[in-house]
């Protein structure tokens, strides 16, 4: 089915349920989940729509231990499945520690808070983000989205519901001229990241 180009509004809602979604299923998360099919059902027939109601399905019929069992199989097992764009990007290097201190200090330059002990570059921050603070928001999206591509494609190869979320959330992120290249083979260097991780805790 043919993907149709979303407004900027639905951009915003897709991404609001998706960043819900790509959280770490817990009790809060289960709470929440008629208000994410309401929000769902507002984009109608829109392809975007069908992997995200797969997802809340998901979420709604599976029991939260085996949920929370099947999140950590998917995200946590494999570096190339993170959550975390800028490891795709620079991987354990010192620039890694400069590009989330980067992002961190455009958070609070738009007055945005993420969790504690969370980074600024997980996903669903991301995507809060880019609710709260659109233009700003979009444009970090649009630089990541190589590496959201290539989420979406390692999440391909396993048997997992988040693999058509992340889809969802391509189709709400704008193509960018400015985007943050992914190497074949994420660098290693084992440096330079700890200092930041001190300032601003891990996940």
């Amino acid at each position: 089915m043919k993907r149709r180009r979303l407004n900027a509004r639905t951009r915003g809602l897709v991404r609001q349920i998706a960043a819900w979604c790509l959280h770490y299923p817990d009790a809060e998360l289960v709470r929440q989940l008629p208000l994410l099919r309401e929000a769902t059902a507002e984009l109608g027939d829109l392809p975007t729509a069908e992997p995200l109601h797969r997802l809340l399905d998901h979420l709604a019929g599976t029991p939260l231990p085996v949920a929370e069992q099947h999140y950590i199989e998917v995200f946590d097992v494999s570096p190339r499945r993170s959550l975390y764009l800028t490891w795709f990007v620079h991987g354990d290097t010192r620039l890694r520690g400069g590009a989330l201190a980067e992002l961190a200090g455009i958070f609070r330059a738009h007055g945005f808070r993420i969790a504690d002990g969370e980074l600024p570059d997980y996903l669903p921050a991301l995507l809060e983000f880019s609710v709260a603070a659109a233009d700003p928001g979009e444009a970090l999206l649009g630089r990541f989205r190589p590496a959201i591509e290539l989420l979406h494609r390692k999440l391909g190869e396993v048997d997992t519901p988040y693999a058509g979320a992340v889809l969802a959330v391509l189709d709400a992120v704008p193509r960018s001229r400015e985007t943050a290249a992914v190497p074949a083979q994420a660098p290693t260097e084992l440096v330079g990241l700890q200092p930041f991780l001190l300032r601003e805790g891990s996940r």
